[in-house]
């Protein structure tokens, strides 16, 4: 008789891989810790190969166990994408998802909502900070997934193209005395790096007035007369003023928004959200 791999000892070995401990895994999956054990051992014999090792501290994954997690995470992932699809129901469960302030100001709501109406049980968690942030949260696990921003010339996957200008309150003027005032992001930020390179380049005189990733503080100082910023032409609020051409600032580049996740590994739901933003990112 031929041999197959049973999703439910994959999805208990996933659990038992990502908690590193058989009591822990017992917990999650809903099972005694005697009976996660006879699923382990039935799923080394079929697989025929010892795949836990067991320490005083939990469990580790020998050699061949870090080869089937691989393949137990696509075809779980695989599984769970064709019972969603074919069963005509919603996804539940919850993600974490990363977007900076000024995206999530001008996109964040149009995205949310538009989800909800087909998954309304889903629960996102959004964390919202600067690109450099979210990509070392992701790094270490704590989001599912992450709108970033990205030069245009660094990336394939783009899913929208933002300008970057230069903003005043209204009636605000740069015709002022040297150096310039600016209110920016961080300082390894594209709109913070892209503003000083474009003054560099025209040998223009600036001083920095107010740099944080904190977006409302961002603003207040613009809309306090204090500082010129930089945002995405999405983000600026309509009490602002964007600077056009002919003002003595330098032209500033375009940038990409893009998405981060890792797909192998990916739920259902993340994958789902991830659909939703590559199709109605673009159109907003």
């Amino acid at each position: 008789m031929a041999r197959t791999l049973d999703v439910d000892l994959l999805r208990s070995f996933a659990v038992v891989a990502e908690t590193a401990a058989l009591s822990r895994a017992a917990e999650r999956v809903g099972r005694s810790q005697a009976a996660l054990s006879m699923q382990m051992k039935r799923l080394e014999e079929l697989v025929g190969r010892p795949l836990l090792t067991r320490t005083g501290r939990g469990v580790l994954l020998t050699v061949q166990g870090e080869r089937l997690l691989v393949h137990a995470r696509r075809i779980l992932a695989s599984h769970d994408d064709a019972l969603a699809e074919f069963s005509g129901g919603t996804l539940s469960g919850s993600l974490r998802f990363g977007c900076p302030d000024d995206y999530a100001q001008a996109f964040l709501p149009t995205l949310l909502r538009g989800f909800a109406q087909h998954h309304p049980a889903a629960a996102i968690e959004v964390v919202c900070a600067a690109t450099p942030r979210l990509e070392g949260r992701l790094e270490r696990g704590g989001l599912d997934l992450a709108l970033v921003s990205v030069p245009i010339a660094a990336e394939r996957a783009i899913l929208r193209r933002e300008e970057l200008v230069w903003v005043l309150p209204k009636g605000g003027t740069v015709t002022r005395p040297d150096p310039l005032p600016l209110a920016l992001g961080d300082p390894d930020t594209l709109d913070h790096r892209a503003a000083l390179a474009a003054l560099d380049g025209a040998g223009r005189a600036y001083r920095i007035a107010y740099a944080s990733g904190s977006l409302s503080g961002l603003l207040a100082v613009v809309r306090s007369g204090q500082a010129v910023a930089v945002l995405t032409r999405s983000a600026v609020p309509p009490d602002l003023r964007i600077q056009g051409r002919g003002s003595g600032l330098p032209s500033l580049p375009r940038i990409g928004l893009t998405l981060r996740l890792d797909e192998r590994h990916a739920s259902p739901l993340t994958r789902a959200f991830a659909a939703h933003l590559r199709t109605v990112l673009p159109a907003l």
